[in-house]
């Protein structure tokens, strides 16, 4: 089995621990995951010990926020691996901001409509670096006012076609100052989720032209037909490809557990020595260059 590169925690919109995800990863035989909470590094020390102790190896990752500014879209770019992780603070503060901020909104709003207070909302997020939908949801159903997570209460609270939705956009970071981050960083920027979009591959084409290394292929979102495609556009680019199960436990949208989604062992061996490969190509163009120099100036 490959890895599954896309699980949250309790950190962010997830509804388990560090310890619980990397001891469900063992138990069900992937012996490879990375953690990527939104905005969020707080973990990743943290579940590398653990996962070591576990015999699991934990890929360090963060899911960064960003907004498309050609379309406005709300997107998200996976890091993987970064060299400098500290160079992501900022990035991830403003983004974890202008989140918290949006959240306050849609939980007065919810306290308006429905008979739940935002002190029940705040406790259902307890544990996590901010609030979230599922957040919400869960105050909700604890006050008995909704009977499932994405049931009707949901569609009508955060659908973007509801006409009573209480949605708020976070003002994110640009996705290309996101991208230029994760580099600066000394990380690999992956697109997350392309499927979401309406023209997968257009969007990932967008995507490479402003610096991703690559698309998450394998995930619930994507069928058959847009892995497929995803597959031969990153094939023909040389683009990095990832799967992963966006595990959020109780969170998760279907049933779905860690593993449901990998990335094989041929592209996660791939990923794993980008940067070395890179590396490689560098000082190889770096003394082609050299050599081309003194020939020009030896004649």
């Amino acid at each position: 089995m490959g890895g599954d590169l896309h699980c949250h925690t309790r950190l962010s919109n997830g509804s388990m621990g560090i310890e619980e995800i990397i001891s469900l990863a063992k138990c069900r035989g992937v012996d490879t995951i990375a953690i990527t909470d939104h905005d969020c590094l707080a973990g990743t020390v943290r579940a590398k010990i653990i996962g070591d102790r576990n015999g699991v190896t934990v890929v360090p990752g963060v899911e960064l926020s960003a907004v498309d500014g050609e379309t406005g879209e709300l997107l998200s770019i996976l890091c993987y691996l970064p060299d400098f992780p500290d160079r992501l603070e900022g990035l991830c503060h403003k983004n974890s901001a202008a989140r918290k901020r949006a959240a306050q909104y849609m939980m007065i709003k919810a306290a308006q409509r429905y008979p739940v207070t935002g002190e029940i909302i705040k406790r259902c997020a307890a544990g996590s670096t901010n609030l979230y939908e599922q957040h919400i949801m869960h105050a909700l159903i604890e006050c008995g006012v909704a009977d499932s997570f994405y049931g009707d209460v949901y569609v009508e609270l955060f659908s973007p076609d509801s006409e009573n939705n209480i949605l708020v956009k976070p003002a994110f970071a640009d996705v290309k100052e996101v991208i230029d981050s994760v580099h600066a960083a000394g990380g690999i920027a992956i697109l997350a989720h392309p499927a979401r979009s309406g023209d997968p591959e257009a969007l990932l084409e967008r995507m490479a032209a402003l610096g991703v290394n690559g698309a998450e292929v394998w995930c619930p979102t994507a069928d058959d037909k847009t892995v497929a495609s995803l597959t031969a556009y990153c094939k023909k680019h040389k683009l990095l490809m990832t799967g992963g199960s966006d595990f959020r436990g109780l969170y998760n949208k279907e049933a779905i557990s860690i593993g449901s989604y990998v990335t094989p062992k041929t592209q996660l061996n791939e990923l794993l020595g980008y940067k070395a490969k890179q590396r490689r190509l560098m000082k190889k163009s770096a003394a082609l260059e050299v050599a081309a120099k003194e020939q020009q100036a030896a004649e």
